[in-house]
């Protein structure tokens, strides 16, 4: 067990000074298997209590946080009360992005060893957050079974340069960029949920609040009705805390902080998959394990914690989804010295790496020696 997990120092420093070369993209000589063996057989035990103490915490954490922002803020001065409204939902809104990590844990049966709990408290995390639940679970479970594939791949499926919208042109510059960025972070959650944005292309209209969208099969539609149902109850709790408090009470404590979570969880996803050293596959290349690979750890500082470690733990994420967050840690260095060249970590500041990379991969391109794998391209 842990066997391999110990990289050579001089290697792991030539990995981290060059975190743009390309990996590699042909088959590992390594099975999931081997992986998995690699790994101590704890991390994948899951504890009820012990997901559960991070419920608790996080959702104290945003109690107390509220509290304070209710309590005392209208009593500061010019422009401190401005400042302390800044901070809150600043915070406010990486403290709720942990909780819909949690439940995103339940939707992968990473949370406990019971489903119908795992069900049950993603449902009512994600619902608080108006995020469909089920809808979102099983779109996201094909994005696991898909990841890298050009054709079946569920979320920020880059284009190859002949089918990029006529006005990318015009948005590759800085000025256009920050747009971009701007409306990806603002309005891409939104968008992929109602319209499909940045998904795979279906052959009819696809929303994850429709349970007949062809993202879904028919036994999950009645679940998909479910998670409407939770949208639209947290959605006339809203409004009538906005009846009582006022509308602009209710953008201050919640919907700011709630884009702030809905950008974060762009953001996350966008670097995770995107990135100039991560291949792409199309069907004649294309296996479940070297997609799995095809992803990238990153570093968000103090915030892997408060999201716990989806950010820097994402490799390992998608080799074993049922794994619990609090063992990713250890199971992704148990595992780096088997994965070798395989692995990919950037520990570039986060704010640099969606510049960077909102710039560098623009569209994919087959490889020139191998026309099954794509690669990231920017003119």
């Amino acid at each position: 067990m842990g066997g391999g997990g110990c990289m050579p120092v001089s290697e792991t420093k030539a990995k981290e000074k060059n975190p743009l070369e390309r990996v590699p993209s042909v088959k590992p000589p390594f099975t999931i298997s081997d992986i998995k063996k690699a790994i101590p057989p704890h991390c994948f035990q899951r504890s009820l209590i012990r997901s559960f103490s991070y419920v608790v915490y996080d959702l104290a954490v945003t109690f107390v946080l509220y509290y304070l922002a209710t309590t005392y803020f209208h009593h500061l001065p010019t422009p401190f009360s401005s400042l302390a409204w800044l901070a809150y939902w600043i915070v406010q809104g990486c403290v709720l992005t942990g909780v819909w990590v949690v439940a995103h844990e339940c939707g992968h049966h990473a949370f406990s060893d019971y489903q119908w709990v795992d069900d049950s408290v993603g449902f009512i995390l994600h619902s608080l957050l108006l995020v469909p639940y089920f809808s979102w679970k099983y779109s996201h479970r094909r994005h696991h079974s898909n990841t890298a594939s050009l054709e079946r791949d569920e979320v920020f499926v880059p284009k190859p340069r002949s089918k990029l919208p006529w006005y990318s042109k015009y948005l590759n510059n800085p000025p256009g960029r920050i747009l971009s960025l701007f409306a990806t972070l603002t309005l891409g959650w939104p968008l992929y949920l109602s319209f499909n944005v940045s998904g795979r292309p279906y052959n009819r209209f696809a929303c994850h609040y429709a349970p007949n969208s062809p993202i879904y099969n028919h036994r999950e539609r009645l679940q998909i009705w479910l998670s409407d149902v939770g949208i639209v109850t947290m959605s006339f709790i809203l409004y009538r805390v906005a009846l009582v408090k006022g509308v602009s009470w209710v953008i201050c404590v919640y919907g700011i902080p709630l884009m702030i979570v809905n950008g974060f969880l762009v953001l996350i996803t966008f670097l995770q998959h995107t990135h100039p050293s991560l291949p792409h596959y199309d069907g004649s290349e294309w296996d479940w394990l070297r997609g799995a690979l095809a992803t990238v750890d990153r570093d968000y500082g103090v915030l892997n914690k408060v999201f716990h470690n989806i950010t820097d733990t994402h490799v390992v994420h998608h080799l074993f989804s049922t794994m619990p967050h609090y063992h990713a840690m250890e199971a992704t260095k148990a595992v780096k010295g088997l994965l070798g060249e395989y692995y990919q970590f950037d520990g570039t500041p986060f704010y640099v790496a969606m510049w960077r990379d909102a710039k560098e991969c623009l569209f994919v391109e087959a490889d020139e020696a191998k026309g099954g794998v794509f690669w990231y391209k920017n003119n």
